[in-house]
């Protein structure tokens, strides 16, 4: 008797090619919104709520003038970028039977204060993100380079960062 592997890299194979084939039968299905609800808790804390997980608070660092109780906002990109990125690892490389033993992601952006701090115009988010990817797998390293570039070319929060995306911020 020959035992099929439901699970490659703790990915539940069945589920992820469920989807694949919903959305290739119904494209509608590819269509998603996702929210989040933020509250300020004073001072430069808040907390999102996402779904029905514990809220995620925020804070700056002292130099920042905060109260250092949780990852800024810009420290929570580079954590989204790094969580997308892992995702997709785990994912494109399950899909090509490929099995991680272990996989970091190590981000870093560089960030001007001045317009923050309104003392310059000009841009004021990261001017670059690095993010370093290590790949513990006995893959050839052929299917590595193109597990990296799949990923790389179909990453949300990757995507949405490289390109200018419509923000439209609403007062009520």
């Amino acid at each position: 008797m020959t035992e099929t592997a439901t699970r490659l890299n703790d990915v539940d194979i069945a589920a992820v090619g469920q989807l694949v084939e919903a959305i290739k039968s119904d494209e509608s299905k590819a269509h998603t919104t996702w929210a989040a609800h933020v509250q300020w808790n004073g001072a430069f804390a808040s907390q999102a709520q996402i779904r029905k997980f514990a809220p995620i608070g925020s804070d700056e660092p002292p130099a920042l003038g905060g109260g250092d109780t949780a990852p800024n906002p810009v420290e929570q990109l580079l954590g989204a970028l790094g969580n997308c990125l892992a995702v997709g690892y785990a994912a494109n490389a399950t899909l090509a039977g490929i099995e991680l033993k272990d996989l970091r992601v190590d981000l870093k952006g560089d960030l001007d204060l001045r317009v923050f701090l309104g003392l310059a115009e000009g841009h004021a988010g990261f001017s670059s993100i690095t993010a370093k990817v290590t790949i513990d797998s006995d893959a050839p390293q052929e299917k590595l380079d193109e597990l990296h570039a799949k990923v790389q070319s179909s990453s949300p929060v990757g995507h949405t960062l490289r390109n200018a995306v419509p923000v439209e911020i609403i007062p009520s």
